[in-house]
């Protein structure tokens, strides 16, 4: 159950959302019953908590404090002004929108803008929902303080979180979820032709999980690390491990195939199986490689208090093993390369276990595992503070910057939902604003915009359904209420990450309850909830269409660019590295990559949504964003093993990669070029093919004198990639005998 609960929810940070704002919100209840307050206090209360807690988004705890302190008087001078100019429409109208600009805006100074915008909006809005009055307003004041003070002893009393154990759980999720993968690769061997589709589609969730959880410990490790030694190490061996069960997936499903498998198919949904992933052949091998993957999901999973023991130490020896030639079993080539790659993870696991643990026991070393721990040695040693780092672009500035663009585009859309919602409603009008508000948040497309309004008028609807039976069943119990409340509270937060259509569907269900307790409840304030959801919806589209529209194609260009920059840079630096330059900081630009692609990924979401209307369209996009997926993959591998160099005994650099590596980064330069400036020449270079390298040969040195072929074949795959996004990007190509 630990296991499942750590790789369901990485980090906790879920289950830890939720469970520290209900306990905020039942701190206030508690403290507000206490003092005998109205039920309408009880819910200003209540709200007021709630978002004290999730406002706040930075991770060091004394920066948390110093902003609820700013917070609480955000707080205060917002539910003041909403209660002064409540008596006259028009200029409380004027303030509320300039209150959402400067909202919007404060999110270009971090988090902590971030953190004040959302309270002072919050806030403001809370006044609305409550009917706050300048009569009212010590009343509110103290339950506000109440509210922000029962917070920060839920968020630093009862359930404290800090950068070094919210790092310790991500890398026990790590664990699980590599745990998780390797259980995949052994259905992925059982499987029949039947089953093969679905399994790999296992293995492909699985492969997405595990490299979600190591971009997860990429953004935690400076505050989380003691020192920067620390983060880099374990940086590296998260890595390792990650790019060791990936290329072991790739080498299961080539041992199922007559032919070696595309990186591509572990990373495009409905990829088929090559060859049709016929079933090897059952003999000694295979049952051998069934019980070495159990053993090395053993290793990954057995907690470092339980990995002691002679059976343990035989299982990591054995599987140690097979990183040489002589141990592997008599199979097929395509078999004993499985066995390889299995050596191969278990040397990461190993180098996992060690920067997560701290020493193993040795005594029961083989020389294998001698030479792996030495190996491992070697590498922690060398592992020093890079010096090459991309360069920097000038940040756009006035209404190009995000933030100001965003604000103004808010600011426009909450004025007309505001005028469309005192046409639907004079009392509940600030429900579209709140709606116009929330689908710019975390967005910056038009299409991100109109994704996120369906999806909240989805959840809208549903929730209005959930609302009226609640309310029915609750009646006028109070507490009953509260607790449902709570329930629908802890929902919205933990399923908020996962579906922002639940998310909106908990949170319409919790307002209905709210509407209860406050005695105003009932079907047609919901259906104007309804109504006011879609109103709001709408002015936020509208704006995002019309005032300074960003175009969803626009964005992916621009992010698409981003990316093919940074694989450019890290393709490049990994192939001087592998040719004799000096070291430098590879695996976190590798990262800084992948996060770069992410990014991209998300802002696709319009495009591959199922509501799309383009279909060729959508499957582009997917299929771009694969081949992305593959280069990244490949350019990680290349990255880590260039690290390598200084230590490994069977590297060695090579001066002929800066050669097959020019004209990847040339064709990489030239797609960017291409997608910045439709009207650019340049064009992709052709020529003779990096497996040539490999035929037996054409390298005539000896093993432990040059670059392994592994390095030339994630060379080969990347050259395929990297061309092969010039098809669907409608890139012309010029052949080149180089």
């Amino acid at each position: 159950m630990r296991v499942r609960l750590a790789a369901s929810d990485p980090g906790l940070l879920r289950l830890t959302a939720g469970l520290r704002t209900v306990a905020a919100i039942v701190l206030t209840l508690a403290v507000l019953a206490l003092l005998r307050v109205p039920v309408p206090q009880l819910v200003a209360g209540a709200m007021a908590s709630m978002v004290a807690t999730f406002a706040l988004r930075e991770k060091q705890r004394s920066r948390q404090a110093v902003t609820l302190a700013l917070g609480l008087s955000v707080a205060l001078a917002s539910v003041s002004l909403s209660a002064l100019l409540n008596q006259w429409v028009v200029v409380g109208d004027v303030f509320f929108v300039v209150l959402i600009f400067c909202a919007v805006y404060g999110r270009r100074f971090g988090d902590r803008g971030t953190a004040l915008g959302l309270i002072g909006f919050q806030i403001y809005f809370l006044s609305l929902f409550v009917r706050a009055t300048t009569t009212t307003l010590p009343a509110l004041y103290g339950v506000i303080t109440v509210a922000f003070v029962c917070s920060a002893a839920a968020r630093f009393v009862l359930l404290p979180e800090t950068p070094a154990g919210t790092l310790g759980l991500l890398r026990r999720a790590f664990r699980a979820r590599l745990g998780q993968l390797v259980a995949a690769q052994i259905e992925l061997l059982d499987a029949g032709p039947d089953e093969a589709e679905k399994v790999l589609e296992h293995l492909r969730t699985g492969t997405a999980r595990l490299h979600e959880t190591a971009l997860m410990i990429q953004g935690r490790l400076e505050e989380g690390t003691a020192d920067e030694a620390t983060a880099r190490l374990l940086q590296r061996r998260v890595a390792d491990a990650e790019i060791a069960a990936e290329r072991l997936g790739l080498l299961l499903l080539t041992a199922r195939s007559a032919e070696r498998t595309d990186t591509l198919t572990l990373h495009l949904p409905g990829a088929p199986l090559p060859s049709g992933g016929a079933l090897p052949v059952r003999d000694e091998a295979t049952t051998v490689l069934r019980r070495d993957l159990e053993a090395l999901r053993l290793l990954v999973l057995r907690p470092v208090g339980e990995a002691s023991g002679t059976a343990l130490a035989q299982v990591r020896n054995r599987l140690l093993g097979y990183r040489e030639e002589e141990n592997l079993p008599k199979a097929s080539p395509a078999v004993q390369d499985v066995f390889r790659g299995l050596g191969e993870a278990a040397r990461a696991v190993l180098g996992l276990r060690i920067a997560l643990d701290g020493p193993q026991d040795e005594s029961d070393d083989t020389p294998a595992t001698a030479r792996s721990r030495e190996e491992l040695d070697a590498e922690d040693a060398a592992i020093e503070s890079g010096e090459e780092t991309e360069p920097a672009k000038p940040e756009p500035t006035g209404l190009g910057r995000p933030t100001t663009r965003a604000a103004v585009q808010v600011a426009v859309g909450s004025a007309l939902a505001i005028v469309g919602g005192e046409l639907l409603s004079s009392q509940r009008w600030y429900w579209a604003v709140l709606t116009c508000w929330i689908v710019f948040l975390n967005t910056a497309s038009t299409g991100e915009i109109l994704v996120k309004g369906y999806r909240r008028l989805v959840g809208t609807v549903l929730g209005v359904v959930a609302g009226i039976g609640l309310a029915g069943l609750v009646g006028h119990h109070t507490w009953t209420a509260f607790a449902l409340v709570l329930v629908c509270v802890f929902a919205m937060f933990f399923t908020a990450p996962l579906s922002y259509t639940l998310m909106s569907f908990f949170v319409t269900a919790m307002l209905g309850l709210l509407y209860t307790l406050l005695s105003t409840y009932s079907v047609s304030v919901l259906v104007v909830r309804v109504e006011e959801t879609a109103l709001g919806a709408a002015c936020g589209m509208i704006a995002a269409a019309v005032v300074l529209p960003v175009r969803t194609d626009r964005r992916t260009d621009d992010l698409l660019v981003g990316v093919l920059d940074k694989l450019a840079f890290v393709t490049r630096a990994a192939m001087d590295q592998l040719s004799g330059a000096p070291p430098a900081d590879l695996v976190d630009q590798a990262r800084d990559l992948d996060q770069a692609l992410a990014d991209l990924r998300a802002a696709t979401q319009p495009l591959t949504h199922p509501i799309a209307p383009q279909r060729g369209r959508r499957d582009t996009a997917r299929y771009v964003v694969a081949l992305l997926e593959t280069c990244a993959y490949h350019a990680r591998s290349l990255a880590a093993t260039a690290e390598l160099l200084p230590t490994h005994p069977s590297i060695a650099a090579d001066p002929r990669l800066r050669g097959a590596g020019r004209r990847i980064v040339h064709n990489i330069e030239a797609i960017a070029a291409h997608v910045a400036d439709p009207r650019s020449t340049v064009e992709i270079e052709t020529g003779p093919s990096i497996a040539s390298m490999l035929e037996p040969g054409t390298l005539r040195t000896p093993r432990y004198g040059r670059v392994t072929d592994r390095v030339l074949r994630h060379l080969q795959r990347l050259d395929e990639a990297v061309s092969g996004l010039a098809r669907p990007l409608g890139i012309a190509r010029e052949r080149s005998g180089k």
